[in-house]
């Protein structure tokens, strides 16, 4: 089955694992949602739930069978007969099934689990195998409590279901109980001392009870193992399991390690909220990868290093993850160059500004806040645009008149050049008038492409804010205004945009 010995395949259970945390059940149709967006992932297995477990499971497992037809699906069982028909009649439009059956390993589990013995426990775990083999041909063991079994047991166990027809043999971590190096030793002496080993893949599957699942997955990889078991946000049982977003940046970051997967991370921020909202579980800010703050700087230090070359701060570019570009948060710690920054992002011509000034200004407004945002700046910025371009636009006043009867008309008195000039317009709205006038007044026609209006609630007022992006010939520019009047609001932030235009 396997050919190329540096390729990775991603077996993603967070339709399964990652569906028995409390409160995170998704419904079919939510099943199908994650499902398809995990095929266009790239992700070579869909572990798609566990269909004896009730009937709806099983109806997710029939349903994703249909809806997704190039990654493997999987369907979980214990090893028993029962099971596994259920697994095998829930898989049948399955393009590419597999049936993933096991039992446990550790001799915790053997005596306390199933008061057994070791011999019945490998007993039932090759017959398992062999009913299984009878419905399909791609099946994959799992020993569970691997990470606390008996090496030498273990081998045994692992040597006997591959003789029987296992395809893929999972050497989960359950309990997240090993120690990277603990771990994959374990991997490597398998690949040591189980003979028919080249007869399958050995998969990883780490929980996340001491953080280390993540690095016990690649310890396992580094050792021998070509299967990695994860899920999207690093949801799971408990603490977790091993992270998708993660495991697919580091071996994409590491490329010493000369591993390579068919993953798209482009997708995995997209993927990433998803899950999140269906599930309802909100992802960590300081998540690897995928949190909030993963590209996220505010120590004045950092944020100088990353605005004059991005890798002096950033091991990964937040493009290969899907996500625009690092964020810049201004907080008392930011210097002049991320304040300089945020000033050009919004338009304003830094060149025609005093910023030790307005940095001075910045300070004392941070102190008081933990973060400034945009509408900070702007309001920091007050008149500075009007009072910095020659050609600044400013109103003197604006009056509009509106009834059912009649369309509205806006009157409009603008500082245009430094000479005053009046205009009379009328339009679909009041807002729509109150551009057309503007217009008459500078003799240009400017496209509005976005259009977006905000209420802030200070004291017993509501101030409209109003944030458009204006183009012309090939150049845009967001323009923003504040009024307790939505008309005038929409009137300031388009002068905002023109006056950046010069």
């Amino acid at each position: 089955m396997l050919h190329d010995p540096n390729r990775i395949y991603i077996f993603d259970t967070t339709l399964r694992d990652g569906e028995q945390v409390p409160g995170c059940q998704l419904s079919t149709i939510e099943k199908i949602e994650i499902g398809k967006a995990l095929e266009n992932l790239g992700v070579d297995v869909i572990e798609a739930g566990f269909p004896i477990s009730s009937p709806g499971d099983f109806q997710s497992v029939v349903e994703l069978s249909k809806a997704v037809r190039e990654p493997i699906i999987c369907a979980l069982t214990r090893a028993n007969k029962g099971d596994i028909d259920s697994a095998a009649a829930a898989l049948k439009f399955a393009k590419h099934p597999r049936i993933h059956t096991g039992i446990g390993s550790s001799d915790m589990h053997i005596k306390y689990k199933f008061n057994s013995t070791r011999e019945a426990i490998l007993e039932r775990a090759v017959e398992a195998v062999k009913y299984a083999k009878s419905f399909v041909e791609d099946i994959e063991f799992y020993a569970e409590d691997a990470g606390r079994a008996d090496n030498e047991y273990l081998a045994k166990m692992v040597e006997a279901v591959i003789a029987v027809g296992a395809t893929v043999v999972n050497i989960p971590d359950t309990n997240g109980y090993c120690l990277p190096e603990q771990y994959g030793s374990k991997i490597l002496y398998l690949k040591e001392n189980v003979k028919n080993i080249d007869k399958a893949i050995i998969s990883v599957h780490c929980h996340n009870d001491l953080g280390l699942a993540t690095a016990n997955s690649i310890a396992g990889v580094e050792n021998g193992a070509r299967q990695v078991e994860c899920t999207i946000n690093g949801i799971g049982e408990r603490a977790g399991n091993t992270s998708l977003e993660e495991i697919v940046m580091i071996l994409k970051t590491h490329r010493t390690l000369n591993y390579h997967h068919k993953v798209n991370s482009k997708h995995l921020y997209e993927l990433s909220g998803m899950v999140s909202r269906m599930m309802r579980m909100p992802v960590q800010p300081n998540k690897a990868i995928v949190g909030k703050n993963a590209f996220a700087h505010s120590s004045g230090i950092h944020q100088d290093g990353v605005l004059k070359h991005r890798e002096t701060y950033e091991i990964i570019n937040p493009e290969d993850v899907g996500i625009d570009q690092s964020e810049i948060i201004l907080t008392a710690r930011s210097g002049r160059h991320a304040l300089k920054h945020h000033l050009e992002r919004l338009g304003y011509s830094v060149d025609r500004i005093d910023l030790d000034q307005v940095y001075e200004r910045f300070l004392t407004l941070a102190d008081g806040k933990k973060e400034i945002k945009d509408d900070d700046i702007l309001f920091l910025m007050g008149n500075e645009t009007q009072q910095n371009y020659k050609n600044g636009l400013a109103i003197n006043s604006l009056q509009v008149v509106t009834g059912d009867q009649s369309s509205p008309e806006a009157t409009i008195d603008l500082n245009y050049n430094g000479k005053d000039h009046q205009a009379t317009a009328t339009g679909n709205g009041p807002v729509d008038a109150t551009i057309k006038a503007i217009e008459k007044i500078i003799g240009r026609n400017f496209n509005i492409k976005e259009f977006n209006i905000h209420a802030i609630h200070s004291g017993s007022d509501d101030v409209s804010k109003v944030d458009m992006r204006v183009t012309d010939k090939g150049k845009s520019y967001m323009g923003y205004g504040f009024s307790t009047d939505i008309v005038r609001a929409s009137a300031n932030a388009y002068l905002d945009a023109l006056n950046k235009f010069v």
